[in-house]
């Protein structure tokens, strides 16, 4: 299944890296929109896909995969395993087109986003991954696993994704040999102004 997607390109024409940030469950593909220009990152292009599925609840809203009245995680194992595949068909599509390899791309995501992020970006040659108020949807495959580095982060007044999920992303992730940096905020289930300036911190530092 292909994704289609929001591309911002490079503010100066030149385009070194690449960001791709996944929404969360219930949004869509202009949810974050307003990062890419908040980040301030000139040489960086931003492509913003909007997931597999329409949301059957709200109309022009999508999701990765579906989710049990209890946020289980395990009910639509086809619908992740297709998500999986669509966004890495993805990422190696904008790789090609643009000739901005993998190992410049960042893969970010929100929520449900950050869990499909925390699924396929393991797994491929990036150049650092990003989970914001995200979760592990399954354990995470050592074989499988491509060693980079990963920032957490989470709201410590998560009513949806509770903090201590964040907890078991760093530890899983430094079981496999993944470098993990975490960061807590006094929020909710969002994103706020100090969690995007750690994340162009994290940018910077990654991609040069």
């Amino acid at each position: 299944m292909e994704l289609t997607s929001i591309a911002i390109p490079a503010a100066s024409g030149n385009i070194r890296s690449t960001v791709v940030l996944l929404h969360g469950w219930g949004a869509n593909d202009r949810d974050l929109l307003s990062i890419a220009q908040e980040l301030n990152l000139p040489d960086c292009q931003f492509i913003f896909p909007n997931a597999t599925f329409a949301h059957p609840g709200m109309p022009g809203a999508r999701m990765w995969y579906e989710l049990g009245p209890q946020l289980e995680f395990d009910r639509d194992p086809e619908g992740i395993a297709a998500s999986r595949a669509a966004i890495a068909a993805l990422l190696e599509q904008v790789a090609i087109e643009t000739a901005i390899p993998l190992s410049r791309t960042v893969l970010a995501g929100f929520s449900q986003g950050g869990a499909m992020t925390l699924d396929v970006g393991t797994r491929l040659p990036l150049a650092g991954l990003v989970s914001m108020s995200g979760y592990l949807h399954a354990d995470l495959d050592a074989d499988a696993i491509t060693i980079k580095p990963a920032l957490v982060m989470h709201g410590s007044a998560d009513p949806v994704v509770p903090l201590a999920a964040a907890g078991r992303v760093c530890e899983a992730l430094k079981q496999v040999g993944i470098g993990v940096e975490f960061r807590e905020f006094a929020i909710s289930h969002g994103i706020c102004p100090e969690e995007i300036a750690v994340l162009r911190e994290f940018l910077v530092k990654v991609l040069g």
